[in-house]
C-alpha cells in the first residue's frame, strides 16, 4: 500500500521531537500501523533556521495553506499553538477532507465542540491525544480502557510547573516568588507565568478530561480556576505536620446533583500515591465504578513525552482510514446524540472540606469566637493546631482543619471572622480532599 503521507504544521519543540520519533521508529510504526508513514511537508516560520531535527528529506514551506491544500497529504499534524491561525487552519483542512492531529489544548477546550461537529459531518478524525498530560496516555484510558465503566471521578495533577514549584516550596521551605525565578532560569516557567500559575493551563486540560469521562459538552467557561500564587512556605509546613501535601489540582466530580469542574491548590492526604508526584511530572486519578482507582504518570510536557502522543494518534488515524466513519471510536468517547445535559455546577454549591489559616491578636475568647461563627453555620472541626507568636510578635497563627461543607456556608464563616477585632490579617483559605472510595 502507498505511504500516509503527513502535513506538519509547526516544527517547535513538540515538532521536532515528533519527526525524530517518526523517522527513529519508522520500522516498528510501519509494523503497528501496517502502512508506511511520511512528513510530506512541514511549515516553519524559517526555513533557514536549524532545528533539533533532521529535515532531510523534508519540503519546508512558510506558507501554511500549502500544507492544508496540498491533495497528497492526507493527515494534518498541527503543532503550532495558540487558537487563531490553529483553528482557521484545522477547519480548512476539515473541509479538505483531511484527518487532523493536535496537541492544542486551548483550542480544543474552547472550539472544541464546533471542530468536533465539522468533522463529523465531513467524516474525518480529530485526535488530540497529546493535549492533556503530555505522554501520559490518560484520553486513550479513559476513552478505550475504562469505556466499561462509569466514572465517578478524575482528579490530576496536570501542570507541571505549578507542581514543581509547590514541590521546591517543600522541599527547600521557600516561598513561591523565589521558587518561580528558579523555575523561570530553568525554563520550567514562561517568562509571563500566569497561564500556568493561575490555574488556565489545567483547567483547559480538566475541560477535556470531563468530556470524555462524563459525556458532557466542553465547557471551559464554566470550570471554577484558582491559582497557586498566594500560598506561602508556612501553609505548606503546616499541611505536612497535619498530615498532607499541597496540590494543584483539577477535579471532576460527578455528583447527583450535577458535575464538578475546578482547579485549585488542595489538601490531600500525604500518604495517597498522587501525593508524591513530584517536580515538573503529571499524574491523573481516575475512579470507576468497576476498576476503582487507577493512577497514571509520567511526563506532563517535553519534546520526545509528547511527541510519543502525538505519534500514536497519527498511528490510530491510519489504522482508522478505511473504517466507516460510524464505526470509530467517538471522539468525546460518547455517541454525539448521547451527550448528557447534566449542570456544571457552581462553586457555591460544592461541598468540601478546609484548610484554614487565621492570625488573631493572642487575647481570651479569640477560638471561641471562631469557633462558634462556624458553630452557627454546621461547620464541624476535625483538627485545630495553634502555634506560637508570629514573626512580629504581635498575632498568633491558628491553624483549623473542617469537615465537609458547602463552599457558601465556608466563605460565609470566614467573611465573619474577618470581621472579628481581634483578627488582624485576611484568612487563608485551601480546599481539602481525602480522594478515599467513599468520596
Amino acid at each position: 500500500m502507498d505511504s500516509v503521507k503527513l502535513g506538519l504544521l509547526g516544527v517547535g519543540t513538540v515538532g521536532s521531537g515528533t519527526i525524530n520519533v517518526l523517522q527513529r521508529n519508522a520500522c516498528e510504526i510501519s509494523r503497528r500501523a501496517g502502512r508506511n508513514i511520511v512528513i510530506s511537508k512541514a511549515l516553519v516560520r524559517d526555513i533557514t533556521k536549524s532545528r533539533k531535527c533532521n529535515l532531510n528529506g523534508l519540503q519546508l514551506t512558510e506558507d501554511p495553506y500549502s500544507v492544508v491544500d496540498d491533495p497528497e497529504i492526507e493527515v494534518i499534524v498541527e503543532l503550532l499553538g495558540g487558537i487563531d491561525l490553529a483553528r482557521e487552519l484545522i477547519l480548512r483542512a476539515i473541509d479538505n477532507g483531511k484527518h487532523i492531529v493536535t496537541a492544542n489544548k486551548a483550542l480544543i477546550a474552547k472550539h472544541g465542540n464546533s471542530i468536533f461537529e465539522k468533522a463529523k459531518d465531513k467524516g474525518v478524525i480529530v485526535a488530540f491525544e497529546a493535549a492533556v498530560a503530555g505522554g501520559i496516555p490518560i484520553i486513550k484510558t479513559i476513552r478505550e480502557g475504562l469505556t466499561g465503566n462509569q466514572i465517578e471521578w478524575i482528579v490530576g495533577i496536570i501542570n507541571g510547573t505549578s507542581n514543581y514549584i509547590l514541590s521546591e516550596m517543600s522541599d527547600k521551605c521557600c516561598e513561591f516568588t523565589a521558587v518561580l525565578a528558579e523555575a523561570q532560569q530553568l525554563g520550567y516557567a514562561e517568562a509571563d507565568p500566569s497561564f500556568d500559575v493561575d490555574g488556565i493551563d489545567a483547567a483547559e486540560k480538566l475541560t477535556i478530561l470531563a468530556s470524555i469521562a462524563f459525556g458532557i459538552p466542553l465547557q471551559f467557561e464554566k470550570i471554577y480556576t484558582e491559582g497557586i500564587s498566594r500560598i506561602k512556605s508556612l501553609d505548606v509546613e503546616y499541611a505536612r505536620q497535619l498530615g498532607y501535601s499541597i496540590k494543584l489540582l483539577g477535579i471532576a466530580r460527578r455528583t447527583i446533583e450535577g458535575i464538578e469542574l475546578r482547579v485549585h491548590p488542595t489538601l490531600i492526604p500525604e500518604n495517597i500515591l498522587i501525593a508524591r508526584v513530584n517536580g515538573v511530572m503529571n499524574s491523573v486519578l481516575v475512579k470507576g465504578d468497576a476498576v476503582g482507582q487507577s493512577l497514571s504518570c509520567g511526563a506532563g510536557a517535553g519534546s520526545e513525552p509528547t511527541a510519543s502522543s502525538v505519534t500514536a494518534d497519527v498511528i490510530d488515524v491510519v489504522r482508522s482510514l478505511t473504517v466507516n466513519p460510524d464505526n470509530r471510536v467517538p471522539v468525546l468517547a460518547f455517541q454525539a446524540d448521547r451527550f448528557s445535559d447534566l449542570p456544571i455546577l457552581k462553586m457555591e454549591n460544592i461541598e468540601t472540606a478546609y484548610y484554614l489559616r487565621i492570625h488573631a491578636i493572642d487575647t481570651p475568647g479569640v477560638l471561641s469566637d471562631i469557633t462558634r461563627i462556624l458553630s452557627d453555620r454546621s461547620i464541624s472541626i476535625e483538627a485545630i493546631l495553634q502555634k506560637s507568636l508570629s514573626e512580629n510578635n504581635t498575632d498568633v497563627p491558628i491553624i483549623i482543619l473542617t469537615h465537609r461543607t458547602f463552599e457558601k456556608n465556608m466563605n460565609d464563616a470566614v467573611a465573619h471572622i474577618e470581621e472579628l477585632k481581634s483578627i488582624v490579617k485576611s484568612i487563608m483559605l485551601i480546599r481539602m480532599e481525602y480522594l478515599n472510595d467513599n468520596w
